[in-house]
């Protein structure tokens, strides 16, 4: 794992250096990242200024990260990505504008922070939700968004199914029938999370929103403990927040250094801290230690320990013709 160089020494070393053509990045993120990142940017800013005298701006697209990946390969010219799913960035390795060795650039396999996908259910909890064999009931509506374009809804679709593995001995029809009534019992796919929060919060449809757990403490918090419970269950998959340089973006924009700089600040006390107080889980202990009371105990299962690795489940289960479209199917 490449070194990391603290943001205070790497900035100031990037200040007695030639300037960069724009002191501007373009950061592309998942779709419920939007107030995160507005923070870490209003953070980074006066700090990079105070640093090298010079002005920086982040601008900042969110969307399902599969898209983004996407458009990234078809001319978004973004400096950074702020991923949800390292299947993601694998997609722009294969298209030659992200090393394959990235994640070596940063701690943490490249994953400065990392959530769960967990539950948000109405006040009072007047369905008795509390696990994910609740969700497969006839009288349960269930929100996420569209595992096809959607980073968020695949840990969703991946954690049911883990859930169901080990609920079902690892019978593989009974686990294929509990993931496909879940899927039964949501009224509408929206394409990204922010979206299906809002069809949850705001058109008051179904019972219990599944989200990343950082998304459900940010509603809670922003609409009202009292109109909303968050409910964590049993076991959840480990979602890990990867980021990268976008090298062919950067090198062409002459925004590396800048790029590296930002990236390293997430690992920061200050950047961990900021995080952690939106809602997502972080490696600095110290900064584990401050937010331990807001983050319930529940068992975290791995992509490399029930499926086999992120290579094989994208052959598997998302893939074309795969699981997940066998359960999906044309909806």
């Amino acid at each position: 794992m490449k070194r990391l160089i603290l943001v205070g020494a790497a900035l100031a070393a990037l200040a007695a250096g030639p300037a960069s053509a724009q002191d501007k990045l373009l950061n592309a993120s998942y779709d419920i990242a939007r107030e995160l990142f507005a923070e870490v940017n209003a953070t980074f800013a006066p700090k990079y200024k105070e640093a090298t005298g010079r002005d920086i701006t982040i601008d900042q697209s969110h969307a399902g990260t599969s898209k983004q990946a996407r458009a990234i390969v078809e001319g978004l010219e973004a400096d950074v990505v702020t991923f949800n799913q390292t299947t993601d960035i694998d997609f722009l390795v294969k298209n030659g504008f992200v090393s394959d060795d990235w994640q070596q650039d940063f701690p943490n396999n490249a994953s400065p922070f990392y959530s769960l996908p967990s539950f948000l259910v109405r006040a009072g909890n007047p369905k008795g939700i509390k696990d994910w064999d609740d969700l497969v009931r006839d009288d349960v509506k269930v929100i996420f968004p569209n595992p096809k374009t959607s980073g968020n809804a695949r840990y969703t679709y991946l954690a049911a199914t883990a859930y169901a593995l080990g609920a079902f001995g690892g019978d593989e029809a009974k686990v294929k029938e509990f993931v496909a009534k879940i899927f039964a019992n949501v009224p509408v796919f929206d394409t990204g999370g922010r979206a299906a929060t809002t069809t949850f919060v705001e058109r008051e449809v179904g019972d219990v929103l599944i989200t990343f757990e950082s998304e459900t403490r940010g509603i809670a918090r922003e609409f009202g403990e009292d109109r909303f419970e968050r409910v964590t269950p049993s076991v959840s998959l480990l979602a890990e927040f990867p980021v990268a340089i976008v090298d062919k973006v950067a090198d062409k924009h002459g925004t590396r250094e800048i790029a590296k700089q930002y990236l390293e600040f997430l690992y920061t006390p200050e950047g961990q801290k900021i995080l952690a107080e939106n809602g997502n889980r972080v490696h600095d202990e110290v900064v584990v230690d401050e937010f331990k009371d807001q983050f319930p105990e529940v068992k975290l299962v791995t992509v490399d320990d029930v499926f086999g690795g992120w290579a094989k489940v994208q052959e598997e289960h998302f893939a074309s013709g795969g699981l997940l479209d066998q359960i999906y199917g044309d909806r």
